[in-house]
């Protein structure tokens, strides 16, 4: 048996393989992952999935979703993107990244048939249809019951659009990644309800007008069965509690009292209301069926986790990390932002990618943040710490920007501003990292070492 150290020798000799790939190259071509799931002997098949899709907030339900099913007693498998501190996050069995040892073994196994695929197209298999066919593969190997699957981008032409679930989810749609999905709110939802396939149920957050029309047209055309946040679920009640909220949830058929959620913002709660629809429509729970236990959506609930997600981690001051990458995001956080916590003194850290709204972001965060940090990221994508301070100084003014290039020394100084004439030990001092999932977790890496 190899030692630790040789696991960890072999696991990142393959996660270097996987990055040689191109960690952001995208090639939306489904034949290949559809080939390649072929020569595995398409274990996507074996097991029954939840697809969720949207601009933001797949990521937390899905995890939510994770974690109502196995305390319903049902063996899991997670698939979500990108991750913030090692490529096995994205690849989760029963609430657990999978080992080091198991990823290497997967990523083995499939290999020779990547190669096989590689040598048929002019576009290699790309990083994320690698990591796609790992997850596949490892669940249905497992084996589990139901997979939670995000996917990585739109949705018609993703490589997880060959699960055909038979319940989706789709998270509020907002302008994002306008340069593949579309420039208008009804392009990308119409990309985004490719996941729709005949027969399934669509469970739909409360959406903008314009993305109405592409969901009722796309349940029409494949039969899909299609329950809304607002008319056949939603929240109740939501009320801010040391640690969380406490909500009360309409379900597809009952209503679900008093369930604590840890983490912050009407945004998870929202996300918590699809969550909870999802697993019922996949237990046939709602319209005649059975009720979820109550006990075990509260024990659900009240185990989830969303690192990266208004995620506290230091106190005196405090310091959140928020992954916000856009406006819709970005709003969404500085309302918990605005209900939930009341800091004297706000700083703000922002490192944000050149291709996202920034500006936007920058606006939006202005009315809470006293001072505002800027610096950069470790992306190779990430807005030049010029450009940046220049669209902060436009917003903010000159004496409230300031500029570290290493991300380290932003942390250092946004504490440290957070701090200037203040007493740290009467609280209230606060500082929000934030403007790209990278940003996080990089920041992830220094604050929690």
């Amino acid at each position: 048996m190899a030692d630790r150290g040789d696991e960890s020798a072999d696991f990142a000799a393959v996660d270097a393989e996987l990055l040689e790939r191109g960690f952001t190259r995208m090639v939306f071509e489904p034949e290949r992952i559809i080939m390649l799931l072929d020569l595995l002997g398409n274990p996507q098949r074996a097991f029954r999935a939840i697809h969720l899709t949207g601009t933001n907030g797949k990521t937390s339900s899905a995890r939510m979703i994770d974690s109502l099913l196995r305390t319903h007693g049902v063996r899991t498998g997670r698939y979500t993107s990108p991750h913030l501190e090692t490529v096995r996050e994205r690849i989760s069995i029963d609430g657990e990244s999978i080992s080091e040892r198991r990823f290497v073994e997967v990523y083995e196994e499939i290999a020779p048939m990547v190669a096989m695929v590689d040598a048929e197209y002019p576009e290699p298999v790309t990083y994320f249809e690698l990591t796609t066919a790992m997850a596949f593969a490892a669940f249905a190997d497992a084996p589990v019951d139901v997979a939670v699957v995000e996917v990585g981008l739109g949705g018609a032409t993703d490589a997880t659009n060959v699960l055909h679930a038979p319940v989706c989810v789709l998270t509020p749609v907002g302008l994002d990644h306008s340069e593949w999905l579309g420039d208008t709110i009804a392009e990308i939802t119409t990309q985004k309800m490719g996941i729709v396939h005949e027969g399934a149920t669509l469970i739909a957050a409360a959406q903008a007008e314009e993305a109405v029309r592409p969901i009722v047209e796309r349940c029409a055309e494949v039969e899909a069965t299609l329950a809304r946040e607002g008319s056949e679920f939603g929240v109740l009640r939501r009320q801010v509690a040391i640690g969380g909220q406490l909500l009360n949830l309409q379900g597809l058929g009952e209503v679900y009292s008093d369930v604590f959620l840890p983490l912050h913002g009407a945004h998870q709660a929202q996300n918590a209301a699809v969550s909870l629809a999802a697993v019922e429509a996949l237990f046939g729970a709602g319209a005649g069926g059975r009720a979820l236990s109550a006990d075990l959506v509260r024990d659900g609930f009240a185990q989830v986790s969303s690192p990266g997600r208004l995620e506290r981690v230091r106190t005196s001051p405090t310091v959140l990390l928020d992954a916000a990458h856009n406006p819709a995001g970005m709003t969404a956080t500085v309302t918990a932002l605005t209900e939930e916590f009341e800091f004297r003194r706000l700083v703000v850290l922002v490192a944000a990618l050149t291709d996202k709204d920034v500006g936007s972001m920058l606006e939006l965060l202005e009315p809470v943040a006293d001072e505002i940090v800027v610096s950069r990221n470790s992306s190779s994508r990430a807005m030049p710490v010029a450009q940046l301070a220049a669209l902060a100084t436009e917003i903010f003014g000159a004496d409230r920007v300031h500029v570290e290039p290493e991300l380290p020394d932003a942390i250092q100084e946004a504490v440290g501003l957070s701090e200037q004439g203040e007493d740290p030990a009467l609280g209230g001092l606060g500082v929000l990292i934030t403007g790209s999932v990278v940003t996080v977790a990089d920041a992830r890496k220094l604050l929690l070492r």
